[in-house]
């Protein structure tokens, strides 16, 4: 629910009544990621998508129900072959949606509009909800924060709040989102509780280190893909605000001087643009050894050379030269900047979610790497 936590916040902040239903899990070629949600209110009016299309309406009519009994339901929609106008997902995957309603005098409210509150002021967050288990805990919710504090709880055990809590934390340093499996005394044994846990967290950083023409069209498609995107660069005639209008941050400094100042995390990317070895070598040998997502180095398969050559002398090892994405970006054959600049998104998003680059079709490789699997069987009424 917190990828509509925008407007969603703003429904909760009027005092209205709304269902929410959101993607606890996906199987196969499922159109939605978990998190995905759908929510309604009283007057019918809807926000947001569980599935692009294919199961909206079934969705919709679940949200009105559970606004009407205030029961939650946790329902699965699969691929349905046998009748041509059931109900179901046309790319044959599997989701489960927990429709949970959100009334003003539900004992979960104040802790979901803590954390729809977090997610649309740009918050790092982290909602935990029972989505199965005994009929009285499903639904009820944990706000957990960085700091490790925490809102509201589960009733059932202390021990399975402050497991919740830990898990729930580290979910959020990943900046995750999908199930858990924890028994109801906050153990690995017992009866079983699935958990859900949401992570709203900041846009992931993309440092771009050179202003030049291909890093313009870098800055556009980062911000395209959701990056906060900083442009630094040593130059001040060339590090303008007139040549990067949409960049979030502009810096002069030497790059590999901003890099060791600021902060970064596993999730930021860093793009080396400058292909000039005194602004390379110093950036790159600092670069490899920081625990980022990914690594790219522009410049010619000369140039790569001498630059990996170069970084081997002031001490770089091959383990951390493995860890550079160079000439950078995937081959399709770019000349233009923009041409360019998608070819190092690519090469982004396929590190990022573990695909091979390689074209779909002929292929036999998985359309989508990062699912979280759907258990077997069907899941019925969870109240």
């Amino acid at each position: 629910m917190l990828d509509i936590a925008e407007e969603l916040n703003r429904w909760v902040e009027q005092g209205r009544d709304v269902a929410v239903a959101t993607v606890v899990a996906v199987g196969g070629s499922a159109p939605r990621q978990p998190g995905a949600a759908l929510a309604v209110d009283a007057d019918g009016t809807a926000i947001g998508s569980v599935s692009g299309g294919c199961v909206e309406g079934a969705v919709y009519e679940l949200c009105r129900q559970a606004l009407a009994d205030g029961q939650s339901v946790l329902e699965r929609f699969g691929y349905s072959d046998d009748d041509a106008f059931a109900v179901g997902l046309t790319c044959g995957g599997v989701i489960d949606i927990l429709v949970t309603p959100v009334r003003a005098a539900d004992p979960a409210r104040p802790v979901l509009a803590a954390a729809l509150t977090a997610a649309a002021g740009g918050e790092a967050a982290a909602l935990a909800r029972i989505v199965s288990g005994p009929s009285e805990l499903v639904g009820r919710a944990l706000l957990v924060r960085p700091d490790g504090s925490y809102d509201g709880g589960f009733g059932a055990h202390p021990e399975l709040d402050r497991t919740v809590v830990a898990e729930a934390g580290a979910f959020l340093d990943a900046g995750r989102t999908g199930t858990l499996e924890i028994g109801a005394q906050g153990s690995r044994c017992g009866a079983p509780l699935t958990v859900l846990v949401e992570s709203s967290v900041p846009p992931p950083r993309m440092i771009v280190f050179g202003a030049i023409d291909f890093a313009s069209a870098l800055v556009r498609v980062g911000k395209f893909l959701g990056h906060h995107v900083t442009v630094c660069d040593a130059r001040p005639v060339f590090a303008t605000r007139a040549r990067f209008p949409e960049a979030d941050e502009i810096v002069v400094a030497w790059p590999h001087q901003y890099l060791e100042r600021t902060e970064v995390d596993g999730r930021t990317v860093l793009c080396v643009l400058t292909h000039d070895a005194k602004f390379d070598v110093p950036l790159l040998q600092l670069a490899l050894r920081l625990p980022v997502a990914y690594v790219g180095a522009m410049g010619s398969r000369r140039t790569h050379l001498d630059r990996t050559e170069r970084l081997r002398e002031v001490g770089v090892t091959e383990l951390e030269l493995a860890r550079l994405r160079s000439p950078i970006g995937l081959d399709l054959g770019a000349r233009t900047p923009e041409e360019t600049a998608l070819s190092i998104a690519a090469e982004i998003v396929a590190n990022r979610r573990g695909g091979s680059g390689v074209p779909l079709t002929g292929a036999h490789t998985p359309i989508h790497h990062d699912v979280t699997s759907v258990p077997a069987g069907r899941i019925g009424s969870v109240a």
